[in-house]
Order: C-alpha cells, then sequence, then structure tokens
C-alpha cells in the first residue's frame, strides 16, 4: 500500500504521550508540533489510529502542504491534488478553515477558494457539471499557518474524546482524552490499587480500567472513514476483530471511584456499564474526608472542581485540606491533581511538586501536579 501522511491532533500538552501512542502503533514520525503529530501510514493505519488512539483528537489524512502569498496560488496548488483518490462522485465535502499570521487572512475566502478548486478538479475527472453530495462525508480543512497551507480530510467524524460509553453525564466533565493522558503521564501499573475520590461521570477510572485492560477506545463507535470506498470494509472488520482479541478480560484490577454526589455515582456506574470495566471498579458515594487508605502504594488521579463560580472557593480549599490530612502520614501513595486553582500548590503541601505539567481541559488552562510516594519494595520501576 502507497504511504500516507497522516495527522493526530492533540491538545496542547500531550503531544508527547500522543508521540509515544502512534509509535507503539509501529509507524513513523515525521514531525511534532504544537498540538499536532505528523506520521507516515497506509489505509490500515487511518483504522487502526482511530480504534487504537487514547490521546489525540482527530486523525487527519494530510493531502497536501505549500507555501501561499496568493488567492491564485490557493487554488493552483489545491486544484494539482489527486482529490479524486479519496473523493467519489456522491462524496459530500464541506471545507473549514483558519488563517494565523499570514497574507491570506480571510477566513471565508479561502474556504470558497478550496472548494471551488476541489470541485473544478473533481469535474474534470468524473466529466459532470453537478454533485450530489449525498454520500460519505469528507470534512477538508484549509489550515494556513505564516503563509503555509495545510489541507487535510478528517478521517475521524465526530472527536476521538467521544468514545461512546458515556450515556449519563454531570456538570464539567474532564475529556476522555485528557482523562486517559493524566493516567499515562503517571506511574501507575495495574498491580497497584487506583483511587479518584471526585470521580463525577466516571471518566478517569473508566479510562484506567480500559488502557489496563487492553480495550480500544473507539472500539464502540463508527468513524467517517468507515464510509470510504478508498478503505476496503474489510480492514475495519479485520482490526476491530484483532481489537477485540486483545482485551485481557481476565486481569484484575483495584480501581476505587467516589464521589460526594450519589446522582454522580449513579452516572459512573451506568458509564462503566457502557464501557464493559464496571466490574473492576468499585463505587462509593462519600466525601474525601471519609477516604480510607488501607494498604500502601497506592495512587490518586484526580480532576477535583475548580472553584470558578463565587462562593467555590471556601470548599475548594477545605477539599484541598482534606487531601493533605489523607496523606500527610501515607508517604508510599502518590498523588496526580489537575486543576485550573494556582493556590493549591500552596494550600496543600509545604513543598513545591516534583513534577507540573501545563495542560488545558477544554479552553481552561490548568496544571497537573504530581507528587511521588515511596517505591515499592519489589521493584524500583513502579513508584
Amino acid at each position: 500500500m502507497p504511504k500516507l501522511e497522516l495527522i493526530a491532533t492533540a491538545t496542547f500538552g500531550l503531544e508527547a504521550v500522543i508521540k509515544r501512542e502512534i509509535e507503539n502503533l509501529g509507524y513513523k514520525i515525521l514531525k511534532v508540533e504544537d498540538s499536532k503529530i505528523t506520521y507516515l501510514g497506509d489505509e490500515s493505519a487511518i483504522v487502526r489510529s482511530n480504534l487504537w488512539l487514547r490521546c489525540a483528537d482527530r486523525v487527519l489524512l494530510k493531502m497536501g502542504e505549500f507555501p501561499v502569498y496568493s488567492f491564485e496560488e490557493l487554488y493552483q496548488q489545491t486544484k494539482a491534488l489527486p482529490w479524486e483518490e479519496w473523493i467519489p462522485l456522491d462524496g459530500k465535502f464541506t471545507v473549514n478553515g483558519s488563517s494565523v499570521k499570514s497574507k491570506l487572512f480571510s477566513v471565508p475566502d479561502c474556504q470558497s477558494i478550496v472548494k471551488k478548486a476541489i470541485v473544478d478538479r473533481l469535474k474534470e475527472f468524473y466529466q459532470c457539471e453537478w454533485f450530489s453530495e449525498t454520500g460519505a462525508e469528507f470534512t477538508t480543512k484549509v489550515t494556513i499557518l505564516k503563509d503555509i497551507a495545510t489541507l487535510t480530510i478528517d478521517t475521524s467524524g465526530p472527536g476521538l474524546h467521544k468514545r461512546g460509553y458515556r450515556v449519563k453525564d454531570v456538570f464539567a466533565p474532564i475529556k476522555e482524552t485528557l482523562a486517559s493522558a493524566l493516567i499515562q503521564l503517571s506511574f501507575w501499573k495495574s498491580d497497584r490499587i487506583l483511587a479518584d475520590p471526585f470521580c463525577g461521570s466516571g471518566t478517569i477510572p473508566i479510562e484506567a480500567a480500559m488502557l489496563a485492560k487492553k480495550i480500544a477506545p473507539g472500539l464502540n463507535r463508527k468513524f467517517a472513514s468507515e464510509e470510504w470506498p478508498g478503505i476496503p470494509a474489510e480492514l475495519w472488520k479485520k482490526y476491530r476483530k484483532e481489537a477485540y482479541d486483545s482485551i485481557d478480560y481476565n486481569l484484575s484490577l483495584q480501581i476505587i471511584a467516589s464521589d460526594i454526589d450519589a446522582k454522580a455515582i449513579a452516572a459512573a456506574k451506568e458509564n462503566a456499564l457502557e464501557a464493559g470495566v464496571d466490574d473492576c471498579i468499585e463505587f462509593k458515594v462519600m466525601p474525601v474526608s471519609e477516604f480510607k487508605i488501607t494498604q500502601p502504594y497506592g495512587i490518586i488521579i484526580c480532576n477535583p472542581p475548580y472553584g470558578e463560580r463565587i462562593g467555590e472557593k471556601e470548599n475548594l480549599n477545605l477539599i484541598y485540606r482534606d487531601l493533605k490530612n489523607l496523606l500527610k502520614n501515607e508517604k508510599t501513595w502518590s498523588l496526580y491533581l489537575i486543576t485550573s486553582d494556582k493556590n493549591f500548590e500552596t494550600i496543600f503541601s509545604q513543598k513545591p511538586a516534583d513534577r507540573r505539567r501545563k495542560l488545558y481541559n477544554g479552553r481552561i488552562e490548568v496544571t497537573y501536579y504530581q507528587y511521588f510516594g515511596e517505591k515499592p519494595a519489589k521493584t524500583e520501576k513502579n513508584y
């Protein structure tokens, strides 16, 4: 199969995690930039990337990249690309766009020109004057950054964070892609206890269980490229079966998901059932002040309330103090906490975090604070 250039788009700060995921799938990385990773693959890479990438936002097929300084250049170079290799006669193709620090700054004009160039190319190839656009979706994007245009087709459809298991939701959930990244950025392993005392609708515990049991995040959803004639249906069947066969049904896990909100726990239970991991998560309705540590070398990964609304700040400080009291005599436990609250570190601990990472939860800038507990005696690799 011919090699294709693919782009995995990323939330800022997660590029290294997604790069590792792509390399684990066996694909060669070409370039890592802010919010995107470009790599080489073939048609099967489109399938496997959509099924298996846990932290990427989307998988894009890169059609071309070139400098542009005029609308005529944009038209001609877009038209020169082999759109007919992917878009069939009845293909539906909308064009989105963005432009940053470029001479061609009018995004609507750029979108219109790219659309016209694609239509003109397909008219010549299919020898027709009109397209019904009733078939599969080929969402195209023209991104112009510093006068370099990149044209892509979205292979994913709805964002990859939409796993399909979230049947019940609560206020301000964390995205599934970010939750999985938090787990992969921690030192948690499946033989250690994991707790989330602010689990909400259960996203962090569910993502941890799916990761440990090797459940492909895209296994139970559909993708835009499943309808594309250029990707044989047999590939989707083959790699979906491969994903089902890879699930570790016998793995024993210790994951505790608790929250003070009974409705949140009810939602989390339903979501875990839908994800197929309800048998390995223990759900509890309780505040963090009642959480009991019963064994050493556990890990807490959590996304507590941010206190963005008026009147919540005092309650948030109490939560931090409860966490501090929970862990002050537990030197073997590690804490990984994401928050937008700049005062967290001061309230929680007299010492700074062992590691911090700037991330984004949606449009909110957050920090991932990491406090490392002592290493388990049985191994020097896990802590």
